[in-house]
């Protein structure tokens, strides 16, 4: 999907807006899964999130080659619209961000304050995407997908940085949304670390991908609720699905329970603040422990952007850790 230097190339227009994220080995995560860990902290971009830069590198894109753009509009849950209107405000271009009724108060106020104009219309993620299709009809505007090559080539520089930046890894654990991230790490580690297996995680509650996966075709879901709404997805995109199957060697589901042990493992072995699907890939780990045991393996930390309310619960649980 992505060549290395197609990657090379997003990472200046990235690297123009932020630095390159760390990737570190933590001791209590490596005592407590009986691997060595490289956690890659995308919690530490500007929006804290790896999306932002796909967001960066798409609307760079757009700018150069539609100047006389009337404006962008984009569904999220919260991360991805954080990225547009990151990267639209960066180049000059107004941005209207569609996101389900009910979503997170906090990724509301951050979109606001980037500078996205923001309707809050839906149940879920996908009737958000409906009323934005509408919107983008309605009012002339360009709609960006959730999916789509130039984000994919944006968040991929993390991978980038990751198998660049980290010892020789034998597995890499990647919650899925939409796609974009397992994506890239699939193209860098093919470009990379080609012996190296890459493993999609999901949640049980939104286990779309993970159906899809089994069957070798798109199958959606009628619901996706789950705590961890970065991977809230009822509906696989195929272009991404296509990708998966041919690059990872299997797709992990986690339940909200493990979900919530691993954001509190984390703030206990790194005093990291990690969103629901940001600690899924540790969540995945855990639960595969004796299956990795004396390996190497790398979890993206996607992102630390979550309500406090919730997060204070989660931590308050008195689940194991």
């Amino acid at each position: 999907m992505l060549s290395l230097h197609e990657v090379e190339e997003a990472a200046q227009v990235v690297y123009a807006a932020m630095p390159p994220t760390a990737q570190y080995a933590w001791p209590l995560l490596a005592r407590r899964t009986g691997c060595e860990v490289w956690v890659k902290h995308e919690n530490h971009t500007p929006i804290g999130a790896f999306k932002v830069r796909g967001g960066l590198v798409y609307m760079d894109r757009l700018k150069r080659t539609q100047p006389g753009l009337k404006g962008v509009v984009s569904a999220t849950r919260g991360n991805h619209g954080q990225s547009i209107a990151v990267g639209a405000a960066k180049v000059g271009i107004v941005a209207t961000i569609v996101v389900p009724q009910g979503n997170s108060v906090e990724k509301n106020a951050a979109m606001r304050a980037f500078g996205a104009e923001l309707v809050e219309a839906g149940h879920d993620f996908d009737a958000a995407r409906d009323v934005a299709l509408r919107l983008a009809s309605d009012r002339g505007l360009s709609m960006i997908p959730s999916f789509h090559h130039d984000l994919v080539r944006g968040v991929a520089t993390y991978a980038l940085e990751l198998f660049r930046g980290a010892p020789a890894l034998d597995t890499v654990y990647v919650p899925i949304g939409l796609g974009s991230g397992i994506c890239g790490v699939i193209a860098m580690r093919d470009a990379l670390s080609p012996a190296t297996n890459v493993v999609g995680v999901v949640s049980t509650e939104a286990p779309a991908y993970a159906l899809s996966f089994a069957a070798g075709k798109v199958v959606p879901t009628n619901s996706a609720n789950t705590m961890a709404d970065g991977m809230a997805v009822r509906g696989p995109d195929a272009e991404a699905l296509s990708v998966i199957l041919k690059g990872a060697d299997r797709i992990v589901q986690v339940s909200d329970d493990e979900i919530g042990l691993a954001m509190r493992a984390y703030y206990e072995d790194t005093h990291q603040l990690t969103e629901g699907a940001g600690a899924a890939a540790l969540a995945a780990l855990m639960q595969e422990r004796q299956r990795m045991v004396g390996k190497r393996v790398g979890l993206v930390l996607s992102g630390g952007n979550i309500d406090r309310p919730l997060y204070l619960r989660t931590l308050a649980d008195r689940g194991p850790v």
